[in-house]
């Protein structure tokens, strides 16, 4: 049996949200094993991302200006989007996210803002949940290949995480 196919998504972990006028920023945060810049070459590089990310892109995140078109699992249409932001290893942001990565002992603690519509944040949250998990495996040299869309919400977690999401956030 393959290690995607024995996977599961643990307890939800620290999370939040603001409110900041119509948009709501889901805030999310994993301390990774891994060196900082180990984990941004992983936020930035298309191969990598392509091995967990809910998107693919068709161009490096890793420079200021940058131009990619950023393609989310389950839409058709890419978005072009620019890199307004990218401090390595420390601070990336483009669209509607922004990582930091600080230096947390032998390891990371990477922090996402993502914007989302607030419909959506609980989702949000359980989705990168299981996509930093499968970054967990593929920097440790364990590739499970991502699990986003559809296919991570036929796991069989994937209902209690989105409900321990919600009971986090109040909603």
């Amino acid at each position: 049996m393959n290690e995607q196919a024995q996977y599961a998504p643990g307890p939800a972990h620290a999370a939040q949200v603001r409110k900041e006028g119509d948009k709501w920023t889901l805030i999310l945060v994993r301390e990774l094993r891994h060196p900082p810049e180990k984990v941004w070459q992983a936020l930035t590089d298309p191969a990598h991302l392509r091995e967990w990310a809910p998107f693919i892109v068709d161009g490096s995140l890793g420079t200021v200006g940058s131009k990619v078109n950023l393609t989310w699992v389950g839409t058709p249409i890419p978005q072009e989007t620019t890199v307004t932001r990218a401090d390595p290893p420390e601070v990336l942001e483009y669209g509607d996210i922004r990582w930091e990565l600080e230096t947390s002992g032998g390891g990371t603690r990477l922090t996402l803002w993502h914007k989302i519509d607030r419909h959506y944040v609980s989702w949000g949250a359980a989705g990168w949940h299981i996509s930093f998990d499968v970054l967990e495996h593929y920097l440790a040299g364990r590739p499970i290949g991502p699990i986003v869309g559809p296919q991570a919400m036929k796991l069989a977690g994937w209902q209690r995480l989105v409900g321990e999401y919600a009971k986090l956030f109040g909603h």
